[in-house]
């Protein structure tokens, strides 16, 4: 059996790993870093988005030894111990956040789309989104809280 290492959210991590762990299933089930949610298992929904040196990837997509000394950042590593981070602060206050289950990924995809596009227009935010299904319809708030959470990042 493989064993992988990589830093997931600051910290050095390893562990011994089947050729088809996929990298949300590390995530989850060995680091149980369990904000990363899978739910749809065919890579549509998008609620299993985290950042791999820097970029967002689909963690249902990418094998856990594909990340083998590679940063990982999950939700659980956004915030600064109790200071959110400002695109989580933003879903916070813009009522993004609707039943939760897409959020942790959705703020994911947000932040990378704020990295390389500081000031995205509602169409950009939408066009970004196309990979990240929220099943409560509710879009409004959570493109209103991307525009504002990529405000706050630009400070």
């Amino acid at each position: 059996m493989p064993s992988v290492s990589m830093t997931v959210n600051g910290k050095a991590v390893s562990g011994d790993v089947e050729g088809r762990t996929l990298l949300v299933e590390f995530l989850r089930e060995k680091l149980r870093l369990t904000g990363t949610h899978v739910g749809c298992d065919t890579s549509q929904c998008g609620a299993c988005v985290v950042h791999v040196d820097g970029e967002s990837v689909k963690a249902c997509t990418m094998l856990a030894a594909q990340a083998d000394g590679a940063e990982v950042m999950t939700i659980e590593g956004l915030a600064q111990g109790d200071k959110l981070h400002p695109m989580q602060e933003a879903f916070r206050e813009n009522h993004g956040l609707q039943c939760g289950f897409c959020t942790p990924g959705m703020i994911m995809s947000a932040v990378d789309l704020a990295r390389n596009n500081p000031d995205p227009s509602e169409k950009e935010i939408r066009d970004w989104l196309e990979g990240n299904i929220c099943r409560c319809t509710g879009y409004h708030n959570i493109v209103k809280s991307i525009k504002a959470g990529a405000e706050a990042m630009r400070g």
